[in-house]
This record gives C-alpha cells, structure tokens and sequence, in this order.
C-alpha cells in the first residue's frame, strides 16, 4: 500500500484530505507541524509528502529544505499545499526541494493526478466518494 504522510495543521483541511486519500486506498500518515514532519519521514519512509506550507514550529519550506537535505529522505517527492498563490511562491517552493505545487483549496482530482505522476502510477478512473475540493 502506497504511503502518504500529510503534514497539515489545519484540523479540517487534515481530516478531509486524509480521508479522501485513505478511500482511494493511500495509507496517510499525520502531521501537524514541520518538526514532527521531518521525524515522520525518516521514521516511516512514506512515499510520498503532501507538505503545507504555513505550519507552526517549523515551516513548510524548511521542513522540505532539511527532507531534501538529509539522505535518507531526500528521495521522497514532495508536494507543497499551500494558499500562497503570489507570484513567486511556486519557484520558492521548487527552490525549497519541492517536487510538484499545489493550491488551497485544492482541488482533489488534480492533486490525485499530481500524486500519480509523482509516485510513477496510471492515473486510471478512481472512485470519487463526494466533492473534490476542501479548504
């Protein structure tokens, strides 16, 4: 079973997401903030990281920073779910390690296509268990 590890402060944003992931058949790891991220990660060799970007204790861009620089996790793909739609906030997501962006809300059809490529996988027709969007 593929491994996803959602790093998410936001109650709801986390318990949505992670329950549409886990209907899709992703086993989804939790955490609530950068630091905690980064052990999860190296713990439990997930995957791939949904990683948003305002997060308390240790932000999203360099949690993925310190991923991307330590060896054992630096192979792990990482998407940055994030609100920050400015000009620039993409590039500074890729010049933090990111491997692919998204914005809040997101839009899960696209995320799971996001996903997909990311991990190597067919992006075949998909059960959708209700609405596609959470914010």
């Amino acid at each position: 079973m593929t491994r996803i590890l959602l790093v998410e402060d936001n109650e709801m944003n986390r318990d949505m997401l992670s329950r549409r992931l886990e209907r899709r058949g992703y086993d989804v790891i939790l955490a609530v903030d950068g630091s905690t991220g980064i052990q999860l990660a190296a713990a439990a060799s997930p995957d791939l990281v949904l990683m948003d970007m305002s997060l308390p204790v240790l932000d999203g861009w360099e949690a993925t920073k310190r991923l991307k620089a330590n060896q054992s996790t630096k192979h792990i793909p990482v998407i940055a779910l994030t609100a920050h739609a400015m000009s620039g906030d993409r590039d500074r997501a890729f010049e933090a390690g990111c491997d692919d962006y998204d914005t809040k809300p997101v839009d899960l059809t696209r995320l799971l296509g996001k996903i997909e490529t990311l991990l190597g996988q067919s992006a075949g027709p998909r059960p959708d268990a209700g609405g596609t969007e959470f914010k």
